[in-house]
């Protein structure tokens, strides 16, 4: 069972993927062994990753969403294949298990899984859509809706730690692939890890890791499991707003706590909204109350997960996070 120790220890990764135990510890009261083997923990039991990533922008590549209508009896064979690939770094069931929505990365004129969906007989119909900007403030971790959180205090201790972002994003050379994809499997992993596996010093690896990061090249992402806090509830909202209002009410959604992830989109709908809730009383409180309130909203399209499959870039089974392929 997940308590109030392991969940401030997930948001402090949250608030600073790399922070060393010793600070959690004495952010929060406990040993630093303590915060330790939590961590530890949590990562076996596929409850929580940390995974560093590289910026699209630095690739030149664009993110796209795609919602790909299937035939019922195919679904799951063509979700957990976009799970294997490189470029989709999320995959979900979603509407009832006759649909596909997933995350993907392409640069112009490499967009070949866009390009060959339409043609499988088992597809029904594909719906692909740019994702333009992400709302809230840079640097900013994803759902942190769950209880046992840090104090404010807490969080902005942490967060006023780390260093300054400067950008934009460079491509990375050649010889960053090692540490790289060490980085995308575990990115915790300790310089003294990085240098052997790289064959580089601490010093060179230290250097390096902070020119990536200093210029937005180098992320973190740190992957959680909500069922695994007890968030059972999960959907994508589709909403349609007036261009002059989409800043307003993007901003809005990213504050509100059931929310993992708000993107402007283009399309139909210019918004999509990521929610993690309770249970499904929790999401019609949801839409009922907090999204009600937003009067600029025009219309929406809930559409409710069945079954993760990926998830930044970590692949689902079992109810845990697994080693995955790319995203």
């Amino acid at each position: 069972m997940v308590d109030v120790v392991d969940t401030q220890v997930l948001h402090a990764l949250q608030c600073a993927p790399r922070v060393a135990f010793r600070r959690v510890a004495q952010l929060i009261g406990v040993s630093e062994q303590t915060v330790a083997r939590r961590y530890q923990a949590l990562r076996r039991d596929g409850v929580v990753r940390v995974l560093g990533r590289i910026a699209p922008s630095s690739r030149r590549h664009d993110e796209w969403v795609a919602r790909i209508r299937c035939r019922p009896d195919r679904v799951d064979a063509i979700a957990e294949a976009l799970a294997r690939r490189p470029d989709v770094s999320f995959a979900h069931i979603t509407s009832g298990g006759a649909e596909v929505m997933c995350l993907v990365r392409a640069g112009a004129g490499r967009d070949v899984l866009l390009q060959r969906l339409p043609k499988s007989v088992s597809v029904l119909g594909v719906r692909i859509d740019l994702l333009l900007h992400r709302f809230g403030p840079p640097g900013t971790s994803d759902w942190t809706g769950y209880e046992g959180r840090l104090t404010p205090a807490q969080e902005q201790a942490l967060r006023a730690e780390l260093p300054p972002v400067a950008g934009p994003p460079v491509e990375p050379a050649e010889e960053d692939a090692p540490l790289l994809a060490i980085l995308a499997q575990d990115g915790r992993a300790a310089h003294s890890r990085l240098a052997r596996e790289t064959g580089w010093t601490q010093t060179r690896v230290a250097r390096r890791l902070a020119v990536l990061e200093s210029s937005g090249t180098l992320y973190y992402d740190v992957d959680l499991l909500p069922e695994r806090l007890g968030y059972h509830s999960h959907a994508t909202i589709w909403i349609r707003v007036a261009p002059r209002h989409l800043e307003e009410v993007g901003e809005e959604l990213a504050r509100h706590d059931e929310v993992a992830v708000t993107l402007a989109v283009s399309g139909p709908d210019n918004l999509m909204a990521v929610v993690a809730c309770r249970d499904s009383d929790g999401l019609y409180r949801y839409l009922t109350t907090r999204v009600a309130k937003l009067r600029a909203i025009e219309g929406y399209e809930v559409s409710v997960r069945v079954r993760p499959v990926k998830q930044a870039g970590s692949l689902i089974a079992g109810g845990r996070l697994l080693a995955g392929v790319g995203g």
